[in-house]
């Protein structure tokens, strides 16, 4: 079967950005499609990992693909439900302090950068910390859309897309719902916080980054 050009491009450009991962200390794993980024993640990862508990951060690529769906209906580790919004947000909030010390943390990032860098924005800064320490380990899971040439364009693509996005998602009662463009408001619902730019993994291979051939996420 020949592979379709738009696949084969961001194959070259997955392939790239895997090798300045790898330079940064990130253990990367490729995916041609989200089956098979759910199949490491699933059935070689975490089994690889052993953890005896699993904390997740805000993820639509993890509940899009079913990874949520399955790490929780699976997995024999204990897990610290972080998703679920039946719960109080008292609780929830809780729930997010216990995962920092969860085994392994699962998450999406908001872009990647061709030189290897994680970026993201924060609420409240719960998935971002778990990502830097905490956890003994931690998958990213990123589509080909998170790519972008560099911090500017980073920040760019989370502003201007990924942050309204998302508040729309969440119906936050936000400017940016109602006009679809960030007005670097101050409303007391606003979910862009906290920065940050991931260059290095410390300790090597601590963060695992699954790279997918498919758009995930926002």
């Amino acid at each position: 079967m020949t592979t379709a050009p738009r696949d084969a491009f961001y194959q070259l450009r997955l392939e790239a950005v895997a090798k300045k991962l790898r330079k940064n200390g990130f253990a990367v794993h490729l995916a041609p499609n989200a089956d098979e980024a759910k199949s490491i993640i699933l059935d070689t990862l975490i089994p690889t990992l052993a953890p005896r508990s699993i904390a997740f951060g805000g993820s639509m690529s993890l509940v899009d693909t079913g990874i949520y769906a399955a790490v929780k209906a699976q997995t024999p580790a204990a897990m610290i439900d972080t998703l679920d919004r039946s719960i109080p947000p008292s609780d929830l909030y809780e729930r997010r302090r216990q995962a920092l010390l969860a085994d392994l943390f699962l998450m999406g990032t908001n872009a990647v950068t061709e030189a290897g860098h994680l970026v993201n924005l924060d609420m409240l800064g719960n998935r971002v910390a778990a990502l830097h320490f905490g956890p003994r380990n931690v998958i990213v899971l990123a589509g080909r859309n998170k790519l972008v040439p560099d911090v500017d364009a980073a920040q760019s693509r989370i502003k201007y897309l990924a942050a309204p996005a998302n508040a729309l998602r969440l119906a936050m009662p936000t400017p940016c719902t109602t006009t679809g463009k960030c007005a670097e408001c101050a409303s007391p619902q606003r979910i862009c916080n906290v920065w940050t730019i991931t260059e290095r993994c410390y300790p090597e291979g601590r963060i695992h980054v699954v790279l997918t051939n498919a758009d995930l996420g926002l």
